[in-house]
């Protein structure tokens, strides 16, 4: 593991030294610049869209009255705060913190509007505190580099509705192949196994990511996209196959109809990530005690390979004039337990830290899940995420790309293999114009 993280290290310093911003120190302060800042009490502003953040923030205000920071709330990154901080940045008015999925990172990094944490002594000492996978998230190549400090994680599991599943006989999936079989039963009984996202590409690559696809890499002189290798073609393959022949629904992810599906029972699992928990006890709130969460299947028996969708880190930008006492906040919020308790209490958020899986919050049984302790099953499958996916320096634009295809296949006019390819066609083009070498 440690050799494959060198060497996605070495090809995503190289890209990054290929795009728009300067190479060496992006002009950034030097190192002593990341120190405490002279004189009088330090105000901070803080940009996220976590539920109850406002509530974890107070508890460090309390403690901290040197330095205070000002919560600033606003819509889900892809939704609308990533291109308020790009306008940020350039008016010159972005917050010191943002939070920052670890998808979108290389997006800011290219822009040169993070300042690398690795420069302060006290996130640098902080590294062995994260799940390796995770510190790769936010490192971007250069493991002496951290362009955020990992917050949370969202490794993939199965959630299933385990009443429905015994009331009609079906085995619970442990592969894949199980899992399209159990499809087919589903069907017959008047439900259907999952719901298909038209828009939600970050989980098609979270899918893709447990299957071995890799969408994005660098020679150290160019980029390659590649968003329809076998092993992401064989998970477009499979889906599709499904979705032809009317296995799985298709209704748009996160509307009243999505929630419907799985209160009324007519969804019997979803394929989600850790955080998933609170969205099917907050959409589904009558199948309450009906759920329980198993492994995500795999493509061959026997294997222990999981998939991520989502995570994010705290990103301190480039324009903070106290990036050292903001990286003091973001370690606090990011690795004490009472910010992690907090996190999880309120938005369900999964630590990114090695010790946050052994918090007293993660070890009780959930009363939604029948008092399963599902914390267990995330902390395994997080164990499970290979290092090695490589995001891409556009993805907003290549998910919208492929979200646009993803729509066309549900209705039948093309394939989800079809819509890969043009988004891989249309992400070549995006680079192009922003002056990022890429082949092709």
């Amino acid at each position: 593991m440690r050799a494959t993280l060198r060497a996605v290290s070495a090809l995503l310093i190289s890209s990054l030294a290929l795009t728009a911003c300067s190479s060496g120190d992006d002009g950034q302060p030097a190192a002593s610049a990341c120190a405490p800042s002279a004189g009088g009490p330090v105000n901070l502003t803080y940009t996220s869209w976590i539920p109850g953040i406002e509530e974890v923030v107070k508890v460090w205000n309390a403690k901290n009255p040197n330095i205070q920071v000002k919560v600033q709330t606003g819509p889900n990154g892809n939704g609308g705060t990533y291109q308020n901080f790009f306008n940020q940045l350039k008016a010159g008015n972005a917050p010191d913190l943002g939070h920052i999925e670890y998808d979108a990172l290389p997006s800011f990094r290219v822009q040169d509007g993070l300042f690398d944490l690795g420069k302060c002594d006290i996130v640098a000492k902080a590294k062995d505190k994260f799940v390796p996978w995770t510190w790769n998230q936010v490192s971007l190549g250069d493991q002496n580099a951290a362009y955020g400090v990992p917050q949370d994680a969202g490794p993939m599991a199965m959630f299933y509705r385990v009443d429905l599943f015994q009331q009609h006989g079906i085995e619970i999936p442990k592969t894949w192949a199980e899992y399209a079989a159990a499809a087919e039963k589903v069907r017959a009984a008047g439900g259907y196994i999952t719901n298909f996202s038209q828009s939600d590409i970050n989980q098609f690559a979270g899918l893709a990511w447990q299957a071995g696809g890799r969408w994005f890499a660098n020679d150290g002189k160019e980029w390659t996209v590649n968003l329809t290798d076998d092993k992401t073609k064989k998970v477009a393959g499979y889906w599709q196959d499904l979705i032809n022949r009317k296995l799985v629904s298709t209704v748009p992810p996160w509307t009243t109809e999505w929630d419907n599906a799985y209160n009324s029972s007519q969804a019997w699992t979803w394929i989600s990530a850790v955080w998933g928990a609170n969205s099917i006890a907050t959409g589904a709130p009558k199948t309450s005690g009906q759920w329980r969460v198993a492994p995500m299947p795999q493509w061959s028996a026997g294997e222990s390979v999981a998939g991520n969708w989502g995570g994010s880190s705290t990103a301190v930008f480039k324009s903070s004039k106290h990036p050292y006492e903001a990286a003091q906040f973001a370690l606090w919020l990011n690795t004490s337990d009472e910010a992690l308790s907090l996190l999880n209490e309120k938005a369900n958020l999964y630590p990114a830290t090695v010790a946050g899986a052994g918090l007293p919050a993660l070890a009780k049984g959930v009363a939604f899940y029948g008092d399963q302790k599902i914390y267990e099953v995330f902390a395994q499958a997080s164990k499970q995420v290979t290092p090695d996916f490589t995001w891409g320096p556009t993805m907003t634009a290549t998910y919208a790309n492929a979200s646009d295809g993803f729509k066309k296949a549900v209705s039948g006019q093309g394939t989800l293999v079809d819509a890969l390819t043009a988004a891989q066609s249309s992400t070549i083009q995006t680079l192009k114009s922003q002056a990022i070498p890429v082949k092709g």
